[in-house]
């Protein structure tokens, strides 16, 4: 039996942990799955979409489901964990519900669905969808304007019908917390539509974030969904690398005019790397990694390391160099590692404790050489100079994996390394339910 029957509004129970009777965490909930019925009757809710610790969605079941309470869901232990693949009959609630613009049925005033909660129907094991929370349109002289109010899901009216601008505020208050990989997989699980409603509703930085950890396709989708100025933003917001390579991906004529409406630095940059084969370190480096003079300290160095913006991979080491200090550089001297940094006191010069024995890499090393590099010495990322001996940029150990994985890696979500097994049984060895219960697995 459920252990708990109160309404529960579904803005709560996004991202909260899953758990099985023995307490190990399965994975989050990701979405809700609900089904329409005709007339005014209240939407079944059939389950629960459950992202598992390997990134594989699946389909959890309301019968499966022995307890929703204190920010956590406990199951039965029994999954069936091929992947969740949507029905024509059914609607996702947290994707395609939240942010729809309904009719209040005695008023006929327009409204913006904030959230909705479940309900667990007494002496049952069924749940429904019972009340909405919205907020009004413009309404009358004695209203004042985003009035908020709870009703039964039978006073509006609008949530079968397709709509072409549906807003996203409520579904990105659901991601607000999530990491760029994390939000990039819940969008890339959103339908077309959706995906592009909640890409225009981020923010630039946001938006660069999530595009980065897409695939491909994607990238290139929501891109295309963009007005081009707003297009030309989101790329300048994005690390060079990841911008070069989706453009890369482009026609050229789209991709010579959003370079032209960025930021000349920004698009120089780009242009840069796009000159550069893609399998090399030329094509794989950044152009913003940490460079210092050599009359700087160690305390400056610290000082620019500590920048939440920087990976962990590019915050591991400072790049000493001649003026200019912007890539290209004057002459590259030598790296100092982070781990050195801690051990000398805040006043010494860098240049004092520079590492120059470690050779730097040419823009043409190909990524075999770039891989055998830093494995030989342990390194996460590396220095490439050009034949003046000026600092180009640096190639991190994350690009090169993104290189090394298979390229449809980002959409299989890690399957190569979880191969699919049930990982929770309730000691029958069963993998899942039968019958109405059993879902059916999605190729992408």
């Amino acid at each position: 039996m459920v252990a708990s029957a109160a309404r529960i509004f579904v803005s709560h129970l996004a991202g909260v942990p899953v758990f099985d009777p023995n307490g190990d965490q399965v994975g989050r909930v990701r979405d809700l799955v609900a089904m329409l019925r005709v007339g005014r009757r209240p939407p079944r809710l059939l389950g629960l979409v459950v992202e598992m610790l390997n990134r594989r969605r699946i389909f959890l079941p309301m019968t499966r489901i022995t307890g929703i309470e204190s920010g956590q869901v406990i199951t039965t232990g029994v999954l069936n964990v091929r992947r969740f693949e949507q029905r024509p009959t059914e609607r996702l609630v947290l994707g395609e519900l939240l942010d729809r613009r309904v009719r209040l049925v005695d008023s006929g005033e327009e409204a913006t669905v904030l959230d909705v909660s479940v309900l667990r129907l007494p002496a049952r094991r069924d749940w429904e969808i019972d009340k909405v929370f919205v907020r009004r349109g413009r309404g009358g002289a004695l209203r004042r304007r985003g009035e908020t109010l709870t009703v039964e899901w039978s006073a509006v009216t609008g949530f079968s019908l397709d709509e072409e601008d549906q807003g996203a505020e409520s579904l990105l208050a659901t991601f607000e917390r999530m990491r760029p990989a994390d939000l990039a997989n819940a969008l890339h699980h959103l339908t077309p539509k959706r995906r592009a409603e909640v890409a225009v509703a981020l923010d630039d930085d946001r938006l660069a974030d999530v595009l980065e950890e897409l695939p491909e396709d994607d990238q290139v989708e929501i891109l295309g969904k963009l007005k081009e100025e707003r297009a030309a933003d989101v790329l300048e917001a994005m690390d060079p690398d990841d911008a070069a390579d989706l453009l890369s991906e482009l026609p050229e004529d789209d991709k010579e005019r959003l370079l032209a409406l960025m930021r000349p630095d920004d698009a120089a940059d780009v242009r840069r790397l796009l000159a550069y084969e893609e399998r090399t370190a030329g094509g794989l480096m950044t152009t913003e990694p940490i460079v210092l003079r050599p009359d700087a300290t160690v305390a400056d160095a610290l000082a620019r390391v500590r920048s939440q913006d920087l990976s962990p991979a590019l915050a591991a080491q400072v790049y000493v160099c001649r003026p200019p200090d912007e890539t290209p550089t004057g002459k590259y001297l030598g790296t100092v590692h982070f781990q050195r940094l801690l051990r000398d006191p805040p006043f010494t010069l860098v240049g004092a404790v520079v590492d120059s024995d470690l050779p730097p890499l040419a823009p043409g090393t190909p990524l075999r050489a770039v891989t055998s590099y830093l494995a030989a010495y342990n390194m996460v990322a590396a220095p490439v100079v050009d034949e003046s001996g000026s600092l180009l940029g640096a190639v991190t150990v994350d690009d090169v994996l993104d290189h090394l994985l298979p390229e449809d890696w980002r959409e299989t979500e890690f399957e190569a390394a979880h191969p699919p097994e049930p990982a929770h049984t309730d000691g029958t060895g069963a993998a899942g339910a039968g019958g109405g219960e059993e879902r059916h697995g999605r190729r992408r």
